[in-house]
């Protein structure tokens, strides 16, 4: 019949048309699993990204152990002499109101000694840097041990890792054991490559006067031509009926290993000493020796 299809010709035309639409299916399949894929790279990424890292910080005891043998690694086993400049700042003005040289010479195995070089302004500058140095002759005869940063003498947590002047550490906090003078409640900075310690920041647990409200201490070490010292220390001191003094002092010259003449320490002068209500008790201002 006119304009019906036989059903031979049908499927001719059906054969003409099956492969353009097979075609166009194949196509829109490719593109859909194309743009999947695209979608999905990026939630691939961010899980990559998202999957845990190995954990290399060794553990809190190994941490501490190791720190605590490479402070017994630390003291000299050769004389040294070193030259620090102290200066002593009060609540106002921008200039030190005292400046002290001191001589300090170490004899091993626990001799040290000082001599005070040169002193300008007030004699409060010199009375406190005689008290500290004196302080510290004694905790060196002592062995140290009263003053250590061990397990003995401190509770310690992970804060996690820090970098102090280019070199990596480990960032520890300190909790003191007991309220002594010669413990800080504070953080130290530990040398991820050495385990040695190179700062400690934080108050001193227990203020030996009533004076002073409160002690704020950081204390800097470094290398110094093979032996491990102090290189540094702020003191900051809220002093009663005085306000605020800070007492800060770096090594400004160094003799490693060379022949140190053991001197006799100077004991403190009473010439001109006046009386007076407002003179700092310098063990408070006490540095930290390792």
């Amino acid at each position: 019949m006119p304009g019906i299809l036989s059903a031979h010709k049908a499927e001719e035309v059906a054969g003409r048309m099956q492969p353009a639409w097979q075609g166009r299916m194949v196509l829109n399949t490719i593109s859909i699993r194309r743009l999947w894929l695209v979608a999905l790279v990026p939630s691939v990424l961010v899980c990559a990204q998202e999957l845990p890292q190995p954990n290399t910080t060794p553990p809190l005891a190994s941490i501490v152990e190791r720190m605590q043998a490479a402070q017994s690694g630390s003291k000299p086993a050769v004389p040294y002499q070193v030259v620090r400049d102290y200066q002593l700042f009060g609540e106002k003005g921008s200039a030190p109101s005292s400046e002290v040289w001191a001589q300090v010479d170490y004899l091993p195995p626990n001799n040290k000694t000082y001599f005070i070089q040169k002193r300008v302004g007030s004699s409060r500058g010199e009375d406190v840097v005689r008290r500290i140095l004196q302080r510290e002759s004694e905790l060196v005869a002592a062995s140290q041990s009263a003053s250590a940063i061990n397990s003995n003498n401190y509770f310690f947590a992970y804060l996690g890792e820090a970098t102090l002047d280019g070199n990596a550490c480990y960032l520890l906090s300190l909790n003191p054991k007991r309220k002594e003078v010669e413990l800080v409640r504070g953080k130290v900075w530990i040398d991820q490559r050495s385990f040695r310690i190179r700062h400690i920041e934080g108050q001193m647990a227990r203020s030996p006067s009533w004076l002073l409200k409160k002690v704020d201490l950081k204390l800097d070490f470094a290398d110094v031509e093979g032996a491990w010292l102090q290189t540094g220390m702020e003191a900051a001191a809220e002093v009663r009926f005085i306000g605020s003094q800070v007492l800060k002092s770096q090594t400004v010259d160094a003799r490693i290993g060379t022949l140190v003449t053991q001197k006799r320490t100077p004991g403190v002068r009473t010439k001109d000493r006046k009386a007076n209500s407002d003179r700092v008790p310098a063990t408070v201002l006490m540095p930290h020796p390792l």
